[in-house]
């Protein structure tokens, strides 16, 4: 059997501002009205005898993965929790130990969640052709047959001569990102692909060439995986022991030392869509070459990218710019420039700003909060909470509430009393008060609240029950 393992542990730091720590870029609608995430599930859709994707996720993003393939009607066949980033060999081989704990010995599609396909048949065919090669043992990499000399990715040089029988080559090796004299070079010698990040092989296989080439990483992943705790539709590893498993690669860890190691050419409309650029390069353009979303209004701009997702956006005389808006920041660059984005969210995070962490509209499991406004002493948030969805019971040391309904019905628990209140109506929670608000109805309940109090962080929070298993140390808010 085939098992797609799909790796939604990234950040997407240079897709800033709308890509944040906590709802990264796999997690949005960034190239169709479906996110990244949910379109490399789609994109699957069709291939024979592959089963249910198992997916490795950061755990603060498990509820909003998990919503995500509820969208799509698909049901994981794990969700795996990462307490901490250790990047992809680690997260591979977790995967693998839980495939195997199975009974099982699959074949195993490795794929990150956050890049751009556009020949989905052509994807496919390359990957059926590559598990007869998995099944004979290789680990198999896709390489990206270039159509310009691209300095922004890793390249992987292969053997002249195709292995037989197949449109595979052996690897003979693997090479960080040129500058552009070179990309020029590789390009020009034909023997060179960019490095996807998508492999294919068996999970046996991948776990013996570990254990010879990286035991320490091996040993540590199969510590974190023996205590296995299941948690709603998730399964956590245990903290400390992946905490101390070393970070690194699949190609570091194991593609650059095994003998095993094959390239599969694709040339299948790949994007790893990793900065702004990258979504100018795959958008439709209008006649002056402007990717144009939103409200966007322009006069004399050429060959920009004009993302409004709040206010309007009026371009005048510019040209190879990147400008995106979102509710709380701003972003304006040059074309050629766009990788140094990053650059702001590392000042953003060593200045302690939220902008670097959250959006103003952060999702939860029961639906979602925005803040409207904030002052001395006070701040006003709109609240929305799914039909049959449930806040934690709960209580603040430091904040009184007051709560409007708006739109739905909401039951509200305020100390022993229990009332029902539907639109227009409104009550008040005082300080250190336990209480709690569902939504019993058939549609989204919309409220706002005004919170009053000499301490108004999302940390003032104690939870004394919660139906998502969450706690005040796992995941700050309601």
């Amino acid at each position: 059997m085939l098992l797609p393992v799909i790796l939604s542990g990234g950040a997407g730091t240079r897709l800033w501002p709308l890509s944040r720590e906590s709802y990264p870029k796999q997690l949005l609608p960034l190239t169709s009205d479906k996110t990244m995430l949910q379109e490399t599930v789609l994109r699957l859709t069709g291939i024979a005898d592959i089963g249910q994707p198992l997916v490795v996720c950061n755990e603060s993003h498990r509820f909003m993965v998990a919503e995500q393939l509820r969208q799509l009607e698909v049901v994981a066949s794990s969700i795996i929790l990462e307490p901490c980033g250790r990047n992809t060999a680690p997260a591979v081989a977790v995967a693998a130990l839980q495939a195997q704990a199975t009974g099982d010995d699959p074949i195993l599609l490795i794929l990150p969640a956050d890049h751009l396909i556009r020949d989905v048949d052509l994807f496919q065919q390359t990957v059926l052709a590559g598990v007869e090669l998995a099944a004979e043992g290789s680990l198999v990499t896709f390489g990206i047959v270039p159509d310009a000399p691209e300095t922004g990715y890793g390249y992987i040089k292969a053997v002249p001569h195709a292995l037989e029988g197949h449109n595979a080559f052996r690897v003979a090796d693997f090479v960080e990102k040129p500058d552009l004299p070179t990309a020029q070079q590789y390009v020009a010698s034909g023997q060179y692909y960019w490095n996807s990040g998508m492999f294919l092989f068996r999970a046996s296989r991948y776990l013996e060439e570990l254990e010879t080439y990286r035991p320490d990483i091996l040993s540590a992943c199969q510590h974190a995986s023996a205590t296995l705790v299941s948690d709603l539709d998730f399964q956590r590893l245990d903290d400390e022991s992946f905490a101390a498993c070393p970070a690194e690669s699949i190609d570091y860890a194991v593609m650059e030392k095994t003998a095993a190691a094959v390239v599969l050419p694709l040339a299948a409309g790949w994007n790893d869509v990793g900065a702004w650029s990258a979504l100018w390069d795959v958008h439709e353009k209008d006649p002056a070459g402007n990717v144009l979303i939103g409200d966007v209004l322009t006069e004399s701009a050429q060959n920009c990218y004009l993302h409004a997702t709040n206010r309007m956006i009026a371009a005048v005389g510019v040209e190879d710019l990147i400008v995106v808006e979102s509710a709380d920041a701003v972003l304006v660059a040059r074309r050629d420039k766009v990788q140094d984005v990053k650059g702001i969210v590392q000042q953003l995070k060593q200045q302690n700003r939220p902008e670097a962490l959250l959006h103003r509209r952060v999702n939860r499991p029961w639906g979602a909060y925005e803040g409207i406004d904030v002052g001395e002493r006070f701040q006003v948030k709109r609240i929305t909470v799914h039909p049959g969805a449930s806040l934690s019971l709960q209580k603040h040391h430091h904040r009184a509430e007051h709560w409007i309904v708006v739109k739905g019905t909401a039951k509200v628990t305020c100390g022993d009393k229990i009332l029902l209140l539907a639109e227009n109506q409104s009550t008040y929670i005082p300080l250190g008060e336990v209480h709690r608000l569902e939504n019993p109805g058939r549609i989204p309940l919309e409220m706002i609240e005004v919170q009053s109090g000499s301490y108004l962080g999302e940390d003032d929070i104690v939870r004394l029950e919660d139906d998502y298993g969450r706690n005040a140390e796992q995941e700050l808010g309601k």
